[in-house]
C-alpha cells in the first residue's frame, strides 16, 4: 500500500522549469516576471457533479488542467505553476498513473510547473489552482464590453452538453457523433494560444464553462451592458448541425456549459482584426452577436424574435 509521501513522489514529483522551489517543501516559491501581474484561479471537480465516474484517468487528469488552464487564457495570461489537490478513496496505482499521465501530458504542452498541493483518503475529488502571468495592466477582464462592440465565439459549443445528454439517455448519439462529443467532454482543449492573441483586441472576455449565455450573462453584468445572440450564427459542430433545430440540442448549444471556449467582445472595427486572428490561431472565431444598452443577453431566431431560453447554465447547487 502507498503511503501519501510515496504516492505523491512517485505519481506528482517532476523537475521544474521555472520555479524557486516546488515540491518538498512547506511551500513554493516563485519569481514573478518584472512588468507582469500574478494571475491566479482554482477549480474544483467533483465526481458525480463534474464527471462521470467512469471517465478514464488520463482523461480526468487532462481535463482537471485543462479547466484552470481555460480560466488564464480567458485573461489573456500565460499559465506558469500548479498546484494539485487530490482526495481519492484508495491509492489505486493504475488510475493514479493514467491521472498523471494525463496531467502531466497537458502540462508538458502548456509549459506548466506543478508546485505543490495535497492528497488525501475520501470522495474522489480534484482541486487544481492555476498561477501565470500577464503584462501589468493588460489582462482580459469581464467588465471592459462596450455597447456596440460585436459578441465572438472561439470553435464550436454545445459538443459536451450533447454528451452528458447522451451519457444520461435523453439524446442518442451514434458513431462519429458520439466519439467527438465524448472527446470534446472529456479532453477540452483550453484556448492559451488565442486568448494572449486577444491582449489588445477584445474589450473583454470569458471561458465558457457553464453555458454561452450564462457566461456571457457575467460579461454584460460586469460591464453594465446587455447583449443579443443570434442564434443562428453561434456556431455549432458538423456532428451536431442535423440536430441543431431539436429542443435539446438547442439548449446545450446555448446552456450547455463545460465547451471552454472562449466568449469575447471587441469593437466593430476589429473585425478584420479579429477574422486574422483567427487564421493566426488556427480555430474558427464566429460573430454571433453584439453588446446592446440594457441588462442580461437575448436570444433571437433568423426572424429576430426572442427565444425562450429556459436554462440559464450549469448551477453547482442547483
Amino acid at each position: 500500500m502507498l503511503s501519501e509521501f510515496d504516492l505523491i513522489n512517485r505519481y506528482f514529483n517532476r523537475p521544474t522549469r521555472h520555479t524557486v522551489l516546488g515540491v518538498g517543501d512547506d511551500a513554493a516559491l516563485l519569481a514573478v516576471t518584472a512588468g507582469h501581474e500574478l494571475v491566479a484561479s482554482t477549480d474544483t471537480m467533483v465526481e458525480g457533479v463534474h464527471f462521470f465516474p467512469d471517465v478514464e484517468p488520463d482523461s480526468l487528469g487532462h481535463k482537471a488542467l485543462a479547466v484552470n488552464l481555460s480560466d488564464l487564457a480567458a485573461m489573456g495570461a500565460t499559465p506558469k505553476w500548479a498546484m494539485l489537490v487530490l482526495t481519492v478513496p484508495n491509492a489505486d496505482e493504475a488510475w493514479l498513473d493514467g491521472f498523471a499521465r494525463g496531467f502531466f501530458a497537458l502540462a508538458t504542452e502548456h509549459d506548466v510547473d506543478l508546485v505543490g498541493g495535497d492528497t488525501a483518503r475520501g470522495p474522489r475529488n480534484i482541486c487544481v489552482q492555476i498561477m501565470g502571468e500577464v503584462p501589468h495592466g493588460r489582462a482580459l477582464r469581464r467588465d471592459g464590453a462596450k455597447v456596440g462592440d460585436d459578441v465572438w465565439v472561439s470553435g464550436h459549443v454545445g459538443d459536451a452538453a450533447a454528451a452528458v445528454a447522451h451519457l444520461k439517455g435523453d439524446l442518442r448519439l451514434r458513431g462519429s457523433s458520439l466519439a467527438h462529443c465524448l472527446a470534446r467532454l472529456n479532453r477540452p482543449a483550453p484556448r492559451v494560444a488565442l486568448g494572449r492573441m486577444l491582449v489588445g483586441a477584445a474589450n473583454s472576455a470569458i471561458d465558457i464553462s457553464d453555458g454561452l449565455v450564462a457566461d456571457l450573462g457575467h460579461i454584460c453584468e460586469r460591464s453594465g451592458v446587455g447583449a443579443v445572440i443570434e442564434f443562428a450564427a453561434v456556431p455549432c459542430s458538423a456532428e451536431l448541425m442535423p440536430l441543431r433545430e431539436q429542443a435539446l440540442v438547442t439548449r446545450a448549444i446555448l446552456t450547455g456549459g463545460d465547451d471552454y471556449e472562449l466568449c469575447f467582445t471587441a469593437v466593430a472595427g476589429r473585425r478584420s482584426e479579429i477574422e486574422a486572428l483567427s487564421g493566426q490561431a488556427g480555430l474558427a472565431l464566429s460573430r454571433a452577436g453584439r453588446i446592446v444598452t440594457g441588462k442580461g443577453v437575448v436570444v433571437v431566431d433568423q426572424t429576430g424574435k426572442s427565444m425562450s431560453v429556459k436554462d440559464g447554465g450549469f448551477d453547482h447547487f442547483r
